[in-house]
């Protein structure tokens, strides 16, 4: 896997530490990115399923084409 070096804030990093609980700065915020990551994922699957099925029980018939 390629690496990537960024400069971060120190007091973000110590913030992250503490939160996650973690004592490697670079796997504390690695774990921050891929949680996030996985939050973005389960958020579009929220958002997918809703369209598929409505909650009103409801047969929503497709919208007519236009033009």
């Amino acid at each position: 896997m390629a690496k990537v070096n960024i400069a971060l804030d120190a007091e973000l990093v110590v913030e992250v530490l503490v939160l996650a609980g973690i004592g490697n700065p670079q796997d504390a915020v690695e774990a921050v990115v891929r949680d996030y990551i996985a939050r973005g994922h389960r958020t579009e699957a929220r958002a997918v399923s809703r369209e598929e099925f409505p909650r009103s029980g409801e047969i929503v018939p497709p919208e007519p084409q236009q033009g």
